[in-house]
């Protein structure tokens, strides 16, 4: 039987006091230590998952050929996978990652403010801005420190931070740790928003932030609406644009594309290890305000430059796009329809989405974790989201497609999850 296993992604730890162990103290003493509780609880949970041979994170993918993968020996054909575009051994960007290490070696000289920037890294920024048509662009290590730190660095004391409810974590945290005033509006709410916007003091900065595509639902956010409450509340807006580089709009440019309103977001971040396969996250914008975040983020000023290698595979990966966007995005598209279409055809509830992340909605965690099971045991590789990540009865296994799945990839995949989905009992 499958074990419970709530909060495994993230929880409350604290320790009841009756649960602090008496460690010794160098022979001298001992402390109460509340860290061997959260640890304890941890390892006992993991243990369970794994003693049912249910535990799927962190398996090491050994090769690639296409959109399948080989993990510890067995070949599955990988939907747990964000490389939309299915770029991620692009024989063109895996030569340019090869090129820069010959010429720059394999890291730099430091933070990119001091002796770590390259040629390589004003070139990628350049590059990054004008494909998402902005005057300058910036490049964090992350895409997690790309949210938390220009978030906190943004928004001061006095000033407001509006974030939509089911923003990314890097976006929540970048909030929490600002030191203005953090609210959350319902989902995609606009009239919550405006509710918000209004309770805001006059004068004090306002910074709306959303995901343009939801990472657990795949929803598209209404950006024409939140725009215009923007303009009318004197507020700025920032947009994630993290699942939908590559995957909205005609040639990938995303969510102003989609909607045909080039220009209109203030802050555009994106990452750089999904659509584009490298590592790192990007804020563009007007060189005013980039050249503010260069000096003052502390998640920029203080982490070492990206290296080269993967510098050069992010430039040649955005003229890939330009190159190569219109096609791989009609395929992904056509693949979206047919995957969803499938499952919706086989009495899946699918939810809300309109993009490649297909969350496919089972309520209880102990169903997703054996619908998993038995698609890991019968060659798809997918994972299951549980609570906190998602609300109470909101478990779900999240299949994201991509432009690399043939027509067969795809039925093949659907004929798994419809047998997994009658074996336990999701569907007839």
């Amino acid at each position: 039987m499958v074990k419970n296993v709530a909060g495994l992604h993230a929880q409350n730890t604290s320790a009841p006091p009756e649960a602090l162990v008496e460690l010794p103290r160098n022979g001298v003493g001992a402390i109460h230590d509340p860290f061997t509780w959260k640890i304890d609880a941890m390892w006992d949970r993991v243990s369970q998952i794994q003693e049912d041979e249910s535990y799927y994170y962190f398996q090491p993918v050994e090769e690639l050929d296409g959109p399948w993968v080989v993990t510890e020996g067995k070949r599955k054909l990988m939907f747990a996978t964000y490389t939309y575009l299915g770029l991620i051994n692009h024989p063109r960007i895996v030569a340019a990652a090869q090129a820069a290490t010959e010429k720059y070696g394999t890291g730099t000289h430091g933070v990119r403010i001091l002796g770590g920037t390259l040629d390589l890294h004003a070139k990628m920024e350049r590059t990054i801005a004008e494909f998402v048509g902005r005057e300058d662009a910036i490049v964090y290590s992350s895409g997690y420190v790309t949210n938390l730190a220009t978030i906190s660095t943004l928004v001061g004391r006095g000033d407001w931070v509006l974030s939509d409810k089911w923003n990314h974590a890097s976006i929540v945290d970048g909030c929490v740790l600002a030191r203005g005033e953090f609210k959350r509006y319902r989902h995609n709410d606009m009239d919550d928003l405006e509710k918000q916007l209004r309770r805001a003091p006059e004068g004090a900065g306002k910074l709306v932030v959303a995901d343009a595509v939801f990472s657990m639902d795949g929803d598209i956010y209404n950006l024409p609406d939140a725009v215009d409450l923007c303009h009318r509340y004197g507020a700025r807006l920032m947009v994630d644009e993290a699942h939908s580089l590559g995957v909205l709009g005609a040639n990938g440019r995303g969510i102003e594309e989609h909607f045909d309103m080039p220009g209109c977001i203030d802050l555009k971040m994106g990452t750089l290890s999904k659509t584009i396969p490298g590592i790192g996250g990007y804020i563009a914008g007007d060189k005013r305000l980039i050249n503010f975040l260069r000096h003052t983020a502390r998640g920029f000023v203080f982490s070492a430059a990206l290296p080269p290698a993967v510098t050069g595979a992010i430039i040649e990966a955005f003229h890939v796009l330009e190159d190569e966007g219109v096609e791989r995005n009609e395929i992904l598209s056509r693949n979206v329809r047919h995957f969803i279409g499938g499952l919706q055809a086989a009495g899946f509830d699918t939810g809300v989405t309109v993009t490649p992340i297909v969350p496919i909605m089972v309520g209880k965690e102990e169903i997703a974790i054996q619908m998993t099971k038995y698609c890991q045991d019968n060659g798809v590789f997918v994972l299951p989201v549980l609570p906190p990540a998602v609300q109470e009865g909101a478990a779900r296994l999240r299949a994201n497609v991509t432009a690399a799945h043939s027509p067969d990839d795809i039925d093949f995949a659907l004929g798994v999850f419809i047998a997994a989905g009658r074996e336990a009992g999701v569907i007839e």
